[in-house]
């Protein structure tokens, strides 16, 4: 993967769609919701405050995380839809 975002982007993997509800029944593609969860793959580095000192981002690689139903742009890389969002559309970091 050669995608590198900027500023306080981060790119993540989508977990994917439910297919079947908790009781075993199939859910119609046209019907799935998109995922609101999934796994960081990369990282910015940071935008910048008022006085030109970067800010770290709360996430990093590997993180599991929630982010906003709407938020972010859909990529394709090497073949694979992801998600490349605001580190402010990101609600929650998910830890075990």
């Amino acid at each position: 993967m050669n995608l590198k975002p900027l500023g306080d982007r981060v790119l993540v993997k989508p977990a994917p769609k439910e297919e079947k509800t908790s009781s075993g029944l199939y859910i119609a593609s046209a019907a799935q919701e998109l995922p609101q969860r999934g796994e960081v793959l990369a990282v910015g580095t940071g935008k910048l405050d008022q006085n030109g000192n970067r800010i770290a981002l709360d996430v990093k690689v590997g993180d599991q995380v929630f982010y906003g139903k709407f938020g972010g742009t859909e990529v394709k890389v090497d073949g694979e839809e992801l998600l490349l969002l605001r580190a402010d559309d990101i609600l929650a970091i998910l830890e075990d």
